[in-house]
């Protein structure tokens, strides 16, 4: 990493300039090679910068508010934001404030505001840190902070953004072996049977990766392969499959599987994995809704809003303002009406989203059952070890949210529901 950390601040800087400027997502960003010139390192620090100061973008503006008469052009106010994330978390002044100082003078429209910029983050040097620790959680914005609100009650709202602003350990699903994948990691075993490493470095670099004894999936999407509970020889489709955790499960667990997904690059990354895990799955790049044959049982990761991975992806609430959900929810009943017809009779379709808003969980099921009188909801799923008996829905599904497992480190939300065919 560059001694003054400066091509990692810029970049966050720039980071931030797309998402809260031009409604760019940061998965899309770094997928598209923004920071691909700088070292690994700065890299590594500039996108943790840039997730960390949207995690507490709230609390930065507040801290900032009383410094500032009025605000200046998004490109300063992102590098201030930055700063003041920097100087509120226990980075020493001396090297922020000459960085940001720096950063600003070098803009060739705005450099006249290194003057400004100095001042402000000398001052927040001083009174920020104490400011910052007595707020409150940051509130996600109100379009998207309302629905939830309605849909779960304002306390587990609160309880919800104050696991948003924890932010999210490394979770890790083990090929055969969770209690050695958590030993060979320093990691912890979870309820779930997934493995939970608190202070991860580099993914390539530890232990058990390069043999492929276990791949990166969060506890929370590691449960509907449990629920579907794949055996030896079955065949199992698995739509909209990338990045492939589900995929790696169901392989690992000897069912012949098929994944399928319209994205060539996300696919890229499932056939990599495949090849590091030794683990066999095969792949057809196409619109899930073109899929044909016949199936002992189809899991469907539906598009979405990804609303309960916002522990993960804090860029996600202020990068979208919630216009596109209307199609992703047509979109979704589309994709389970046509799953349907690849289930063989007495087999079974497990419906899942990583989304909070019930219209994209609950209400999609309740509807399903309404359309196709030889589906029934499958309860018995849910009983699967580490499941709160609480988390069961009335429709027969399972809801997961951010706030479970305080004490664990949470979990990204989820909803999930298991369909049987008649025979």
């Amino acid at each position: 990493m560059s001694d003054t950390g400066l091509p990692a601040r810029q970049s966050a800087v720039y980071l931030l300039d797309q998402v809260l400027g031009e409604g760019r997502l940061m998965s899309e960003l770094l997928t598209a090679g923004a920071l691909d010139k700088l070292a690994p390192e700065d890299r590594a620090r500039a996108a943790r910068l840039a997730q960390e100061t949207l995690r507490g973008l709230e609390r930065a503006d507040r801290v900032l508010q009383k410094h500032l008469s009025k605000y200046p052009p998004l490109t300063v106010r992102n590098a201030l934001r930055v700063g003041t994330t920097e100087l509120c978390t226990g980075t020493a002044a001396h090297g922020v404030v000459n960085a940001m100082v720096e950063l600003v003078s070098r803009h060739r429209r705005l450099g006249h505001l290194k003057g400004l910029t100095n001042a402000v983050l000398r001052k927040v040097a001083v009174d920020g840190p104490e400011t910052w620790a007595a707020l409150r959680p940051p509130r996600l914005p109100k379009w998207l902070r309302g629905p939830l609100v309605q849909a779960w009650g304002a306390e587990e709202m609160a309880a919800m953004e104050a696991a948003h602003f924890q932010g999210a350990p490394l979770d890790l699903t083990a090929k055969t072996d969770a209690a050695a994948v958590a030993e060979m990691t320093g990691g912890q075993l979870l309820p779930t049977g997934s493995v939970r490493v608190a202070a991860a470095g580099q993914v390539s670099a530890m232990p058990g990766f390069a043999a492929g004894d276990w791949w990166v999936q969060d506890a929370a999407a590691a449960l509907p392969v449990k629920m579907l509970n794949p055996q030896a020889g079955e065949v199992v489709l698995d739509l909209c499959a990338a990045p492939g955790g589900k995929t790696l499960q169901l392989a690992a667990a000897g069912a012949q599987v098929t994944a399928v997904d319209d994205s060539a690059a996300r696919m890229k990354r499932v056939e990599e994995n495949l090849a590091r895990t030794g683990l066999v799955a095969q792949l057809r790049v196409e619109d899930a809704r073109q899929s044909d044959g016949q199936f002992d049982a189809v899991l469907l990761d539906a598009p979405c809003s990804a609303t309960g991975t916002i522990r993960r992806h804090p860029d996600l609430p202020h990068a979208k303002d919630g216009s596109e959900f209307g199609g992703l929810i047509a979109l979704q009943a589309e994709l389970i009406d046509h799953a349907w017809t690849l289930v063989k009779p007495g087999g079974r379709l497990v419906f899942c989203t990583c989304s909070l808003l019930p219209d994209e969980g609950e209400v999609q099921v309740d509807e399903a059952l309404e359309r196709h009188r030889d589906m029934a909801a499958d309860t018995s799923a849910s009983g699967i070890d580490g499941i709160n008996p609480a988390w069961r829905t009335p429709e027969g599904g399972l809801r997961l949210r951010p706030d479970f497992w305080p004490d664990l480190g949470g979990m990204d939300g989820f909803y999930i529901a298991v369909l049987r065919k008649a025979g």
